[in-house]
Formats: C-alpha cells, sequence, structure tokens
C-alpha cells in the first residue's frame, strides 16, 4: 500500500468542480479510480495490471477514456493553471515524444489525426510547451514529430498570457515571432540565428534561466506513458500529459 499514489482529500476538493454531473447510478469513488488512472500513467503499466486496491481495471480505464473524450482532464489543468495569476516570465520550448509501435499501429492517411509523425528518430510526437518563470507548463500543444518549433509557437502565440519577457532557444528566432510577441507587450530573450544578417542582442544572463523548461520536460518524462506513447488517439495521450503536468506543478 506504501507504493500506491493516492490523492488527498485537499487535492480532490481542487479538481471535483471540473468532474461532469452524475446522472444515475453514482459514480464509483472518485478518489480511488483518478489515483489509478494516475498510477497507471505514471508507472506506464497496462491498464490490465493496475492494483487492485484501485478496483477493477475496466472501470479505471472506462473513466479515463470517456472523461478524456469529454476534455475533463484538460479543464482541469486549464483552470488550475488560470488560478496562478500573472506570470512575471515565459519560456518556450519543444520535446519529442517516442510513439510505440501500440500507438503507432493502422497509422494510415484519412483516419481521424494521431499527432504521429515521422523523423530520423522514428515514429514519434512532439510536445510545444510555454512555461513561467518557475518551471511550470501554462500552455501544452501536441503535434506530429516533425512539425518545426516556429510552427508550434505560431498555433499557441493567441494563448500566451501576459508577460514581461519570453525565452527561447535559437529555434525561435524568428522576426514574425518577434513581431508577434512584441504586439502583446513580451520582450523577447531570444539568441539570433547564425545566419542572420544583423545579430539581435540578448540578456544572457537572463538566458540562463531557460534550462527551467528542460527541467519541466525532465519531470513530465519520468512518468512512463509519458515518456514513451502508448496511446493511439491523441486526445487520450494529451490527457494523460495533462494528468501528469496537473499532479507533478499545480496540486
Amino acid at each position: 500500500m506504501s507504493d500506491l499514489i493516492w490523492l488527498s482529500k485537499a487535492q480532490m476538493r481542487r479538481i471535483e468542480p471540473h468532474f461532469p454531473l452524475s446522472h444515475g447510478v453514482p459514480r464509483v469513488d472518485d478518489q480511488r479510480v483518478i489515483s489509478g488512472i494516475i498510477f497507471v500513467i505514471r508507472n506506464g503499466l497496462r491498464w490490465r495490471d493496475a492494483p487492485k486496491e484501485y478496483g477493477p481495471h475496466k472501470t479505471i480505464y472506462n473513466r479515463f477514456i470517456r472523461w478524456s473524450r469529454l476534455g475533463v482532464f484538460n479543464r482541469i489543468f486549464a483552470a488550475l493553471v488560470a488560478k496562478a495569476g500573472k506570470p512575471d516570465q515565459l519560456m518556450i520550448d519543444a520535446t519529442h515524444l517516442k510513439a510505440h509501435r501500440t500507438a503507432a499501429s493502422l497509422l494510415k492517411k484519412g483516419l481521424f489525426p494521431r499527432r504521429i509523425g515521422r523523423t530520423k528518430g522514428g515514429l514519434n510526437s512532439k510536445l510545444h510547451a510555454v512555461c513561467d518563470g518557475q518551471g511550470r507548463p501554462l500552455v501544452m500543444l501536441l503535434s506530429e514529430g516533425q512539425m518545426s518549433d516556429y510552427k508550434g509557437a505560431a498555433l499557441m502565440i493567441e494563448a500566451l498570457p501576459k508577460a514581461k519577457v519570453m525565452l527561447g532557444d535559437r529555434g525561435y528566432d524568428a522576426t514574425w515571432f518577434r513581431t508577434a510577441l512584441s504586439a502583446r507587450g513580451i520582450t523577447a530573450c531570444i539568441p539570433s540565428k547564425v545566419n542572420r544578417k544583423v545579430v539581435i542582442p540578448h540578456d544572457r544572463t537572463l538566458y540562463r534561466q531557460r534550462h527551467k523548461i528542460e527541467n519541466m520536460f525532465g519531470k513530465l518524462k519520468d512518468w512512463r506513458r509519458i515518456h514513451t506513447r502508448y496511446d493511439r488517439c491523441a486526445h487520450t495521450f494529451m490527457s494523460a500529459i495533462c494528468i501528469a503536468a496537473t499532479v507533478i506543478f499545480w496540486l
């Protein structure tokens, strides 16, 4: 029992307002089922291998799939982030998440999007993220592995909260991105690319803090079903990422 993960009553009170209403037959104990979902994702287990203390594995799996389709876990993450207030600074980066063969099976054109692509490292997905000055994720986006960093930034730009400065590596050194940040009142702290004709200076001391977003990715990848993608559907994998980010950084 000591190795099992259990959400506390206080943690449950913070996320319960975002649970769907129960219709008809009362739901099985939320604390037990949600804790079981977290345990499976954290340890990279098959759903059938969930410890019996959490109840029937089918109940845990069905709850995860049903609530993922409803976007429950995404809303919980977004709601807790919103309560954190205005960040002092932002950091942006992306990382690859390897797709297991079970996630990439039946991958054909014309089917529903999987957000799985092929790169030199094989089949994988890419997680684009923006975090605050403490290294806590604020905005996350899942894409195919071959999507460039600046294209992911373009998809997240409208969701960026107000802040004074944005830290990013050379992959985000694009004039349009700097202009978009400036329009939102955000100063870019991004090193210039080697081929940029006119070098744009940046605060080197401040830039050293960018390791915090790398640490954030490392903590997410400590969860084995995040480090290796087993979920075929993009929305279920994104739900797993939101659950990990919520538990690690916001609960």
